[in-house]
């Protein structure tokens, strides 16, 4: 089968490379899926580099989220088993783990289904516990992470404030649904959220940027908001002095939602009931910007590490990948 391997670490573009090698063998509890589209993720960049929490053993496939074919024909979403990632024809999952296909979702957003908007779910509602009524602010609210923000905040009937970068990634947030749209490369972002707010500011803030991006929240979080940290992908981890969460009465709360896996799985499953039904009613659908075949893995990786991207991009498999 082809697969993309790493054999070094380093930017994608540069360390990942397309092989030929045997399909991997399922032990103890795996399935072997057929791969039918895979979703590119910021993680996948920072498994290139050697950055990310894990660190799989060299060579390795990347692609930590896709849209399979078990052997016996259902179509589900999986987590692949590294270091046999989703950026290949075949990939190992564990069989416990796996998730069926809400209907009416194609392959690529059906791969583009799992993590991000797992990832939102959990910090807007188990950690955050956004109200209807309340106003968020996402950031990158153009990106695969901030867009399923987006669409779960409206879901939940908050207002919306979406901070991105560029005019082409502002058209995309406002029709993602977000009420304000700012545009940080030609807007002051803490004036412009002040002035959406009425001075009062945001009551949940997402924020998967870090670096400035946390900075500007630290300044405009209402009285008792939350900030939500859900990762780096500015690649600047911020310190932030905590007396200033003291003084302005906020807090500021973390999501690793992978640790759900192995603390709470059940809770991964009632997620996935409760985004299965918000995709049956047409108010949550990954925006999947682009549907590119396998061999131009390695280019997607690398836009979405760069930042260029917007929504999500989906790798797609066999024939699929051209129609």
């Amino acid at each position: 089968m082809q697969a993309w391997q790493v054999h070094e670490n380093g930017e994608p573009s540069e360390v990942m490379r397309l092989c030929e090698v045997e399909p991997p063998k399922p032990g103890d509890g795996q399935i072997l899926l057929r791969v039918r589209a895979a979703n590119v993720n910021f993680p996948d960049a920072l498994l290139c580099r050697g950055q990310y929490q894990t660190r799989p053993p060299l060579p390795f496939t990347p692609g930590v989220e896709i849209c399979g074919d078990t052997p016996d024909g259902r179509r589900v979403i999986a987590n692949p088993v590294l270091p046999h990632g989703g950026f290949a024809e075949y990939a190992l999952a564990d069989g416990a783990a796996l998730l069926p296909v809400p209907d009416g979702l194609d392959d690529a957003e059906a791969a583009a289904l799992h993590i991000g908007y797992q990832t939102g779910w959990f910090a807007l509602h188990r950690r955050a516990g956004l109200r209807a009524g309340e106003t968020l602010l996402v950031h990158a609210a153009a990106g695969g992470v901030g867009s399923a923000a987006v669409q779960l905040g409206k879901a939940a009937g908050a207002t919306v404030i979406g901070v991105v970068g560029g005019p082409g990634k502002a058209s995309a947030a406002r029709e993602l649904g977000c009420d304000t749209v700012i545009d940080r490369t030609a807007q002051d972002v803490v004036a412009a959220v002040k002035e959406a707010t009425a001075g009062r500011g945001a009551d949940v803030i997402y924020d998967p940027v870090g670096g400035t991006a946390y900075a500007q929240s630290t300044k405009v979080v209402a009285f008792e908001g939350r900030i939500v940290v859900v990762g780096f992908a500015g690649g600047v981890i911020p310190s932030p002095p905590l007396n200033h969460a003291l003084i302005k009465n906020y807090t500021i709360m973390g999501l690793h939602w992978g640790l759900y896996a192995t603390r709470d799985p059940e809770s991964i499953r009632h997620c996935h009931e409760r985004l299965t039904e918000l995709a049956r009613r047409g108010a949550i659908r990954p925006l999947v910007s682009e549907r590119v075949p396998l061999t131009d893995a390695a280019g997607a990786v690398q836009r979405v590490a760069d930042g260029t991207t917007t929504g999500r991009v989906a790798v797609l498999t066999g024939p699929r990948a051209t129609s």
